[in-house]
């Protein structure tokens, strides 16, 4: 689908410089982009005159200019040769050195200097010379090896320095070398015709064996071409009395294979540099076909080139010439060149270039592929194409998709959003007078102009309804020539929607002529001519209503021509693009522009680096990667273009493609994009951005029956119906519904529905802009009954309800949608629908089985015929069971025995049935069947329904409480259990209940005791007591044995001990002195200030210790992993052993999911090297949970010299400081108690080592936690650029333990808190 269009057009015409002298030879120089000729020798002047010619790229004009390089005399060498000629010219650019070989058998080396060239400073030398003469001479693409065939039928191949490698000789003998077997390739014969057809002959043996005869126009010339790698070298000769005959030799001159005998094949040759085919010519009587060639030999197809009109190729020497890219096949003839291309198996002619004199060659540029030089005896041709696809308006709904191939004199035309034809072939063919040049579409595809040699045609774009017809031919501009001396030679042609024709031509230099129709005389008339400058093609306009002509000029500024004046616009790109468009944004112009080499700039911001096609849609710019992906950018300001990421799982503005796929058009209105592959075949696909745009698009103009349409068919979730915008969707149901019309849709679309905003999840506005949020309406209409939650599921389903059952007329289609929308509400009203056809069943029988069956279609049978039941509807759950796969000999017999109970006891054998004790214990109740009921409570343990049902009959509640009490203590809920007794006062039996539930409840054991109607004997509630107290006090709750002591038990010594044992030295002091009893002060008090002095100081004492050898190692375990982190985790050390191969690119953390080096988690797997994948991998172990229960215990121990050492040292400290905190309180109350008993000196001791403590603690917390601050924001700028990134690698395992570990020392940690230890002044510390 792609056309060569011209980009770059000069001519120097060197007869008028030079004195008439004629240009023998041509080659490139590719590192200045120049070329350097030669002129002569000639019978007149046995001279070589060698001349640079150079472009000169001006912001007015492109100017050729010549500057001679050497002179010298070149008198041929050889008698039988009159005027020696020039065979081969090669520049080197590496070492400014021209060669020359001479058909007199010269070898001429050409240095030039840098610089201004002077005359003094060519050195000029013959390296060598073959005295048999020369008939053809090439280098290799490599320019390391020149092949050079001689007069003598030989071969020579020399070395850069011009040292023989090999010499060969051709002999007959060599035909031999090759046998060649025709597999019948490409032959009808081997192609399936039918069981019918006769039987095949065998493909192997051709019609007609050739022989090789000479056709009578061979000039016996000798051509030379070498493969694109330079490894084999093609000789195409004559074997003298034989045949021509192309020899092909390896790099070290070895015979590989001879070609098979063609009868009519002539000398050109041409080796495609991609290495497949080498291409010839066959002159037949009727036709002149270029053929192909394999290496081995065997043809390989050929295509038959087209004569001009009235004219013939049959005494025409033609030349092969392959472009550097195997892109394009240029054939050479006397007076024209034509440039062919191949797409899907068919030979396009895509350019036909007029010369008018014989071109001596055509070389192609090295480095660009589509930039060749063509040498006239009087004239030097350089031209430059491109690849482009004439595609019509891509903007709706004028986007028809319409494609124009240029194919010689044919333009194959094909509007994809009618037919989508492959090519070769095209929905419709148009034909011009002459080879055309280039065609164009108006903005808004109305009209398209083809551009010939003779003119321009002008045709009218043709459609009925959505289909597009064969344009019309409304009238042609034929080219007339003002100054019969001066052509004008057309390169491109623009049309504008006004129907004024623009084209571009080249007389002395580029010129613009403008052809305005007149409609009313339907005919063009002609406009003078305007100087073009550097202008060298017009530019794409995006929007379908411009009037504007554009054109770009080589320093890549934009020019206005449409009224023949020259107009610069403001907005530029930074250098000559060949491709380029331009789309106005609101005012806002951007031009879009691909070089050369993949480059992708909006006006001079580069975009991306990796481009090969590009589109613009009013919505998108389209494009397609080196990395095979096609990327959507949304149209906005220059600075806000977005380039998605290569991410098509995630990202809808990404999407895969195959390999080499290159952009054809795009089609906004049926949302599809077109796309060619590498070999030529077609393909068209619904991109996701594409598509859901589309949507959302006919969305807000609320044509959902469009949208529901394109969901289905494309496959998007239809809550995006509903989640692009909810309050529009909500407040016009009743046109949703009236567009779908059909029952299934709707059903399909309610049984879409999910709890899910699809616009935030898979399908999230790209553009960043929400146009609504979820609403929450209230609808006063919606189904009595409907309790659930508002959510979105529901509110849809009960808006359709509302519209559905607010129709006067109820077909079989509404019920099916009402049943469908309670279906699937979440969670599913079951029990709305079956009311439905509750109400079905008293109106039309016939109906409500159709509606039953349907039901059962959505929902699980079993699941209905209980909600069935559960209505106490018996007919509607046989309608149900029937649909079922129940046996009738089970559910018949049920039903038929419900029949036969009353009311009350049916639905209590229904619901007892469905599992639904509570109901049926509520019939029990109607029934007053008191014992059933109680029996029923107990068995299923309904103990708080049946309180709550029985509230106010006061005989049965009391028997149901003695019940749910018994309940309660057989389940050891204890507390409860003696609440229940306690409201019954069974004070025994509470009592019971209270002293199993354990110390907690000794106030209310203690009082149930003494209610008892039976009450206790002092030793018995005296032994109660002392158990209660034993049990507080081995719950070290002292404050509490010491209360019973003191109350219960009397017992003032006992109690004494349990208040110092509390720290409550001041209330036992205090209860000394109240019950007079002083002397327990010294006998009980003080004992108890000793006992928690000395595990004050042993506790205070230990703290120091650990403090002294936790954190001196804590920093040294830091200091260690940050001088050496592979060392520590990994348990190597740098200057040890294998030192040198420890790689540098470790992390501590995996930063990827798949790693190919080193990593810290791999250590445990044994897969560290090259080709690792994760732990996640295929070579994760069976044992990873074993691994991982393994490890975790030796994290938690913390072993020394492991790499869980120091999260184990640091958690120990943050737990030492908790304790030392907690202990503060009752440290301080000790002091305070030792000063009162005048222990002034323990006091004071233990007053000292407490603050040590204290302030030590605070040292460690400085040391240990520091930076924990500055770590929050560090966290958080970690986790926001994760959540930005790709997903994570997640270790599992042991891997997974290590991996929290180190999450564990950069995680945020708060550090302990310790207050400060107030002084006692009285002990003057």
């Amino acid at each position: 689908m792609r056309n060569l269009r011209n980009i770059r057009y000069n001519a120097w015409k060197s007869a008028v410089d030079l004195n008439g002298e004629t240009i023998t030879s041509a080659c490139w120089d590719p590192a200045k982009d120049e070329v350097l000729c030669t002129f002569g020798p000639s019978e007149q002047n046995a001279q070589i005159r060698l001349v640079r010619v150079s472009e000169h790229v001006r912001a007015s004009s492109v100017d050729i200019e010549y500057q001679q390089i050497a002179l010298w005399d070149a008198p041929s060498p050889n008698p039988n040769l009159a005027v020696d000629r020039v065979l081969s010219l090669h520049y080197f650019s590496d070492t400014l050195t021209a060669c020359l070989v001479l058909e007199g058998g010269d070898i001429v080396v050409v240095q030039v200097p840098e610089g201004p060239i002077p005359q003094d400073g060519v050195h000029i030398e013959i390296m060598g010379s073959i005295d048999e003469g020369i008939t053809a001479a090439s280098w290799s693409p490599d320019e390391e090896i020149l092949a050079i065939t001689t007069k003598a039928n030989t071969v020579v191949l020399m070395s850069r320095s011009f040292d023989g490698i090999t010499d060969m000789t051709m002999t007959a003998d060599d035909l031999k070398a090759s046998k060649h077997v025709s597999v019948g390739w490409g032959k009808k014969e081997t192609q399936f015709q039918g069981r019918g057809a006769k039987a095949l002959r065998d493909p192997t043996i051709p019609e007609k064996v050739d022989h090789g005869v000479l056709s009578p126009n061979d000039d016996g010339n000798a051509t030379i071409s070498w493969r694109g790698d330079g490894a084999y070298v093609a000789i195409n000769s004559i074997e003298t009395g034989i045949r021509r005959v192309i020899r092909v030799y390896s790099r070290d001159g070895v015979l590989d294979s001879v070609s098979e005998p063609v009868d009519g094949m002539e000398g050109a040759l041409s080796w495609r540099p991609a290495g497949n085919l080498m291409a010839g010519i066959q002159r037949l009587e009727d036709r002149v076909d270029v053929i192909f060639f394999e290496r081995n030999g065997l043809r390989h197809g050929q295509f038959s080139l087209r004569a001009p009109e009235g004219g013939s190729f049959a005494k025409e020497r033609i030349r092969l010439e392959w472009n550097a890219d195997s892109t394009v096949l240029a054939v050479t003839f006397d007076d024209r060149i034509q440039l062919w291309t191949m797409g899907n198996y068919h030979w396009y002619l895509k350019q036909e270039i007029l010369t008018h004199t014989i071109p001596f060659c055509l070389t192609w540029h090295p480095e660009k592929p589509l930039r060749f030089a063509s040498a006239s005896p009087d004239k030097l041709l350089l031209a430059e194409y491109m690849f482009e696809v004439i595609r019509g308006s891509l903007t709706p709904p004028y986007d028809y998709g319409a494609v124009a191939v240029v194919d010689g004199k044919t333009l194959k035309l094909t509007p994809f959003r009618t037919a989508n034809v492959p090519p070769p072939m095209a929905l419709f063919e148009l034909q011009a007078s002459s080879p055309i040049i280039d065609a164009a579409f108006s903005p808004a595809n109305t009209f398209m102009a083809v551009l010939h040699q003779l003119g321009v045609d002008v045709y009218e774009w043709k459609i009925k309804g959505q289909r597009s017809l064969l344009p019309s031919l409304i009238s042609s501009v034929v080219f007339t020539r003002e100054n019969p001396d001066e052509e004008c030679i057309p390169l491109q042609v623009a049309v504008t929607e006004s129907s004024i024709v623009h084209c571009l031509g080249f007389e002395k230099g580029p010129v613009i002529q403008s052809h305005p129709f007149d409609p009313s005389t339907g005919e063009f008339s002609s406009n003078p001519s305007i100087f073009a400058g550097s202008m060298f093609g017009f530019v794409r306009l995006t929007q379908a209503g411009s009037t504007d002509v554009l054109m770009q000029d080589c320093l890549g500024r934009l020019h206005g021509v449409v009224n023949l004046e020259d107009e610069l616009y403001s907005t530029r790109l930074p250098a000559q693009l060949p491709w380029s468009e331009v789309v106005d944004l609101a005012g806002n112009v951007i031009a879009v522009g691909l070089s050369r080499n993949g480059h992708l700039y909006a006006n001079s911001r580069l975009l991306m680096k990796n481009c090969t096609s590009f589109l613009v849609t009013p919505a998108h710019l389209i494009v397609t990667t080196t990395n095979h992906m096609v990327k959507f950018i949304h149209l906005v300001e220059v600075d806000n273009l977005e380039v998605p990421p290569d991410d098509p799982e995630k990202d809808e503005r990404c999407r895969s493609i195959e390999r080499g796929a290159k952009l054809v058009t795009a089609m906004p209105t049926n949302m599809s994009l077109v796309l060619q592959m590498p070999r030529g075949n077609l393909e068209t696909i619904y991109p996701r951005a594409m598509v859901v745009a589309g949507i959302r698009q006919l969305i807000d103009t609320k044509d959902y029956g469009k949208a529901y349409s394109i969901c289905r068919t494309q496959r998007v979730d239809m809550n995006i119906l509903y989640d692009h915008r909810p309050q529009q969707f909500l407040t016009n149901v009743g046109l949703f519904l009236e567009q779908l019309k059909d029952v299934s849709y709707i059903d399909l679309f309610l049984s879409s529905l999910r709890n899910e905003d699809v616009t935030q999840t898979m399908y999230r506005d790209t553009r960043g802009v929400r146009n609504q949020q979820l609403p929450e309406p209230v609808f006063g209409g919606a189904v009595a009954g409907s309790t659930q939650a508002s959510s979105k599921v529901n509110t849809i389903c009960d808006a359709v309800l509302s519209h559905l059952l607010s129709r006067k007329i109820k077909d079989h289609g509404t019920l099916q949608n009402v049943i469908t929308a309670n279906v699937c509400k979440a969670p599913p009203a079951y029990e709305d629908g079956l009311l439905v056809i509750t109400t079905l069943l008293q109106e039309d029988e016939q109906l409500a089985e159709r509606a039953v069956e349907h039901i059962c279609f959505l929902a699980d049978v079993n699941t209905l015929y209980d909600e069935a039941l559960g209505l106490y509807h018996l007919d509607l759950a046989l309608l149900v069971a029937q649909q079922s796969q129940r046996d009738p000999r089970e559910y018949l017999p049920f039903i038929q025995n419900l029949h036969q109970l009353p009311d009350q006891e049916r639905k209590f054998a229904i619901d007892d049935h469905l599992g639904r004790h509570e109901k049926a214990l509520g019939h029990l109740q109607t029934l007053q069947a008191h014992k059933r009921a109680q029996d029923y409570t107990a068995r299923h343990a309904l103990y708080p329904a049946a309180l709550k049902l029985y509230r106010y009959d006061q005989t049965n509640l009391t028997i149901l409480t003695g019940l749910y009490a018994s309940y309660l203590e057989s389940k050891s809920r204890y507390r409860e259990a003696g609440l229940t007794y306690e409201s019954l006062h069974d004070y025994a039996a509470a009592t019971r209940c209270y002293r199993a539930a354990g110390a907690s409840c000794w106030r209310e054991c203690l009082f149930t005791a003494q209610q008892q109607e039976s009450p206790l004997t002092p030793d018995a509630l005296a032994d109660l007591a002392s158990t209660l107290a034993e049990a507080l006090y081995e719950a070290k709750d002292y404050a509490s044995a010491a209360t019973i002591h003191v109350d219960h038990l009397n017992s003032l010594e006992n109690a004494i001990p349990c208040l110092c044992k509390g720290y409550l030295f001041a209330d036992a002091m205090r209860l000394a002195v109240q019950r007079g009893r002083p002397e327990l002060l010294a006998t009980a008090v003080d004992p108890g200030l000793a006992d928690a002095l000395s595990s004050s100081t042993e506790f205070f004492a230990d703290c120091k210790a650990q403090l002294r050898a936790q954190v001196p190692r804590i920093l040294e375990l830091r200091r260690k992993a940050a001088e050496d982190p592979l060392g520590f985790y990994e348990g190597e050390s740098r200057g040890g052993a294998g030192a040198g191969d420890i790689p540098d690119d470790v992390s501590i953390a995996a930063s990827s999911r798949i790693s190919t080096s080193a990593s810290l988690f791999t250590r445990y797997t044994g897969k560290g090297g090259a080709g690792s994948v994760g732990t996640a991998g295929t070579g994760v172990s069976r044992a990873t949970s074993k691994n991982r229960k393994r490890e975790e215990k030796k994290r938690a121990r913390g072993r020394k010299g492991t790499v869980y050492e120091e999260e184990y040292l640091v958690n120990s400290v943050r737990r030492l400081v908790e304790r030392v905190e907690a202990t503060r309180p009752d440290v301080q109350r000790l002091v305070f108690a030792l000063a009162r008993r005048a222990m002034h000196e323990r006091a004071r001791a233990l007053e000292g080592l407490a603050a040590e403590v204290v302030e030590a603690c605070g040292v460690a917390i400085r040391e240990v936690f520091a930076g924990a601050g500055d770590r929050k924001g560090t966290e958080e700028g970690e986790s926001k650029g994760q959540g930005q990134g790709q997903e994570d690698w997640r270790p599992m395992g042991a891997d997974a333990v290590l991996a929290e570990n180190l999450e564990a020392a950069w995680r945020k940690q708060e550090p302990p808190v310790i207050s400060g230890l107030e002084r006692l002044s009285l002990l003057g510390s």
